[in-house]
This record gives C-alpha cells, structure tokens and sequence, in this order.
C-alpha cells in the first residue's frame, strides 16, 4: 500500500496505459477528448453565429473565404502534435522517457517556427491570397478584417494545437480536455463584447480568438513547467535533432495534407460557388461546413483517445491489447457518425435557423444539407481507422488513408462534378468522396486487424514471448 501510494501521477498514468481495461480506458481518454473537442468545435460556431446575428450574411461569407488559411494554420500545428504524439506514446511504451522529452521539445520548436512562417509569408499578402481565395469585392472588406488579426497570431494557434496532442500522448486526458475548454469558453465570453459592445464586427471575433488562443499558450505551457506532466519542458530539448524532426514530420505529415487538402478544398468550394451561386452560396457552405466539423469532432475525439492506447500497446508488443482497442474503437465511431448522420440529414433547418434568420440563406443551407450529409454514417470508420495507421507509425498507410477523401477523390470530384450539375456538384461531390476513402480505409484495414491477430496468438505460444517480430 506504502509503494502503491509513493507513485508519480506519471507512473500511474503508464501503469494506466498498460494494465487498465481497454474498453474502460478508451473511454476514460476519448469522453474528456470528445468533450475538449467539442467546446473548441463550439467556439467556431458560436463566432458564426455572433456574426451572422451581428453583421449578417456577408459577414458570414468573409470569415468562410478567410477560413482556408486558418486551416493551413491548425494543419501546421496539428502535423507536429500529431507526428510527436505517435513518436511519444511509442517510446513511453518501450521505456525510452530521454527520446520522447527530446521530441517533445522538438515538437514546440517546429509548432512556433511554423507559426511565425504563416504569419511574415501570408500577412503582407493577405488581400491578394482573399482575392485567390474567391473574395468578392463586396466580401473582401470583412475578410481581410478578419483575417490579418488571426494572422498576427498564427503562432498562438499552432503551438496550443501541438502541445494539446501532446498532453493526450502521455495519457492526460483530462489536462487535454480542459485546455481546449479554456479556450474555447474564453473566446465564447469574449466574442459578443469585441463583436457587439465595442462594435468591432468580424474584426472584433478575429481579436476574441487571438486573445483566446494566446491565454491557452499560456495554460499549456505551465502545465509542462510545473512537474506534473510525465515529460518536462526546458530549453536544452528545444534544439531541433534532424532524427527526431524527421520522425515527427514522417508520421505527422499525412494529417497536414489531410487538413491542408481541406485549406484547398475550401478554396475550390469559395471559388465555385461564388461563380455559380454568389456570396449568399458561400455564406451558406461557411455554415454548412461548421456543422460538419461540429460533428466530425465526437469522431476525432474517439481517434484521440485511442492514438495513446494504441501506441503505448503497440510499442510494449501487447499485440491483444492493440488488436481489442483498435475494433472497439472503430465500432464506436461508427455508431457515432450514424447518430451524426441522423441529424444533419434530417434536421438541417433547425440547425440553419440556429445561425440566421435570412430565409434565402436558410434554403440553400438545406437544399445542400441534403447532399452533403446523405453518407455521413460511414465518415467515423474512416477517421478512425486512419488514425490506427498513424498510431502505429505505418506512414506510408496513413498517408494513404489521411489524403483519400480529400485529395484523391474530393477534388478531382469537386474539379469535375459543378461543370455538369453546376453548385449542386458541389454538394454532391461530399458523400461520393465518404464512401470510396471508407472502402479504401476497409481494404486496408482487414490486413491490418488480421496481423494483430497473428502476432496476439504467436505471443500465446509457450516461449513466444520475445520471439515476436512485428512487420510493418
């Protein structure tokens, strides 16, 4: 009882990820990741909402043009957080604590340098990327507002997504949680007093969100000061190890194309849609596109709680461990996005209604819905089951599976499909992109399912043990 209680919280937290039920387990970490998720999920919609309440559609269609670029920003943050978070969880589970410090300070350098890049490339460019971007001339005063504010703080925004994942790596579920819900909450209270009281409009939503991101900069990085976390935070492992980046950049760069695809698909759909519907279609897809990430967010947190379980196992060769996480979590994601799909199909004009009252907006957010949503149900099995590749390290199967719907198939789709059914092969371009990168995940997948199968029943041979050799 004396040595049971004389253990570190980073200790318990290991002890935790080798030894806990992974049922219980994945849900003790995925319930404060969903919900961290969410909230962080809620503030975009929430600043939707206070804009289009407060300036109206065009409002709503300037920050949807500037959203691409805010996109490259969590995309920069979220390859060094993802890609150490994999490189993390692995080397805490084979025992190597020294790599795993070195890559997380190898991690913020790359987050913060990153940051910083977006901000001298992109800021004094930022009328000509809108005017890329399919601005409008009408749109492009409420853009550009709003956009060389975000700018300005870009590395406010990587660091804090990097540093999250990072948390979540050694098993701190609930640290991640309530950093995302600092934030989140913060930029919620700000919002109406720089939108509404100091009559700032969209730039006053740009300014809550900076302000937002930076006091998480400030949460998260105590936390790695302050000896309660499992790694420590000092300015020795910041000195970039070409080694350690090239990990980092090898695992985490399949969910910057991921989430830089998305940057450009935004730009396609701005672009298009601006050509065949206007800037009402825009503001339109802006809200459609917050409800779709609204409830992606459930599904990314499923992914999150298991990425620590699943690379903890997977490096300490628990290979039944690994094999009874992987089908429970790909289970519970599916149930997930066929409760999302219930929804969004179903009950769109509630939810239109949620953020306008412009009978004309509301239509076309319907008529879209419609489309978009009508394979939603199969979108949580190819989140997760992509996550699964990133977890283990297979890069060349994550890269695969994190750029099919977008980039394999979403654009050409998106490229092709307007030309015939002019802005509803837009629409129609979503759900074609959910079932052929679900089928993708599924080919790839089974293989994967049956080597755990393989390596669990080798360890279960007398004398297996050591033997066990694991195939990439």
């Amino acid at each position: 009882m004396e040595l049971e209680s004389s253990r570190t919280p980073a200790q318990a937290r290991q002890e935790m990820l080798a030894t806990s039920p992974v049922k219980r387990l994945l849900w003790k970490l995925t319930l404060p990741a969903m919900t961290g998720m969410l909230v962080m999920s809620l503030y975009n919609i929430v600043d939707t909402i206070y804009i289009g309440r407060g300036v109206g559609s065009i409002g709503i269609a300037g920050v949807t043009i500037a959203f691409p670029v805010m996109i490259l920003q969590m995309a920069l943050g979220q390859m060094a957080g993802i890609g150490a978070a994999s490189v993390i969880s692995r080397n805490l589970g084979s025992g190597d604590i020294r790599r795993a410090e070195r890559t997380l300070g190898n991690a913020v350098a790359l987050s913060v340098g990153s940051g910083l890049i977006v901000t001298m490339v992109c800021l004094p460019n930022s009328a000509a990327l809108l005017h890329l971007m399919g601005a409008s001339d009408a749109v492009l005063p409420y853009a550009k507002e709003y956009l060389d504010v975000i700018l300005i703080g870009a590395a406010f925004a990587t660091y804090p997504m990097t540093m999250n994942n990072l948390v979540r790596a050694e098993g701190n579920a609930k640290v991640a949680m309530n950093i995302m819900i600092f934030g989140a909450v913060l930029n919620i209270v700000l919002d109406p007093i720089f939108i509404f009281w100091l009559d700032m409009g969209v730039q006053g939503a740009a300014v809550a969100t900076v302000i937002a991101h930076l006091a998480t900069t400030i949460y998260v990085t105590r936390y790695f000061l302050s000896g309660q976390s499992t790694l420590r935070l000092s300015l020795p492992i910041l000195k970039l190890k070409r080694s350690v980046v090239r990990e980092i950049v090898a695992v985490g760069f399949p969910s910057f194309i991921r989430m830089g695809a998305m940057s450009f698909i935004a730009l396609i759909i701005n672009r298009t849609l601006g050509f065949y519907g206007g800037d009402l279609s825009i503001a339109a897809y802006g809200i459609v596109n917050r409800m779709m990430m609204f409830m992606a967010m459930p599904l990314m947190g499923i992914g999150q709680g298991l990425q620590p379980i699943l690379g903890f196992s997977y490096g300490a060769k628990q290979f039944g461990r690994s094999l009874e996480v992987t089908r429970y979590a790909l289970v519970v994601a599916s149930v997930f996005s066929a409760a999302a799909f219930l929804v969004l199909f179903f009950l769109p004009e509630i939810v239109m209604r949620v953020f306008s009252d412009d009978a004309a907006l509301i239509a076309i957010g319907v008529h879209a819905s419609k489309y978009v949503f009508v394979a939603f149900f199969v979108v949580g099995f190819q989140i997760v089951g992509s996550i699964v590749f990133q977890s283990l390290g297979h890069v060349g199967r994550t890269f695969v599976t994190s750029i099919s719907r977008q980039m394999l198939f979403l654009v050409p789709l998106l490229l092709v499909l307007p030309r015939f059914f002019e802005a509803d092969g837009v629409w129609l371009a979503f759900p074609i992109a959910d079932v052929l990168s679900v089928l993708l995940v599924l080919f790839l997948m089974i293989p994967q399912l049956r080597e755990f199968t393989r390596l669990r029943d080798m360890q279960a041979e007398p004398g297996a043990g050591l033997r066990t050799t694991v195939t990439s």
